[in-house]
């Protein structure tokens, strides 16, 4: 009785495994086809903020005059 128990759920387990990896790997080759089609392999954001890259400060000149 045991061991129809253990054999059930094992392959229980398996199947549902491969149903899950199957699934992820269909829904993330769908999702990673539209967004490099549309663009290019580059993140797009929805930020309303200017990126900053750089700001002038003291901190900056001496670190810059240090590496020359």
């Amino acid at each position: 009785m045991k061991e129809e128990r253990r054999s059930f759920v094992k392959k229980t387990l398996g199947a549902s495994a491969l149903v899950a990896a199957g699934s992820a790997t269909a829904a993330m080759a769908s999702s990673n086809s539209s967004k490099s089609a549309s663009s290019n392999g580059v993140v797009i954001g929805k930020s309303p903020k200017k990126e900053i890259l750089y700001k002038k400060t003291a901190q900056w000149e001496a670190f810059y005059k240090a590496s020359y």
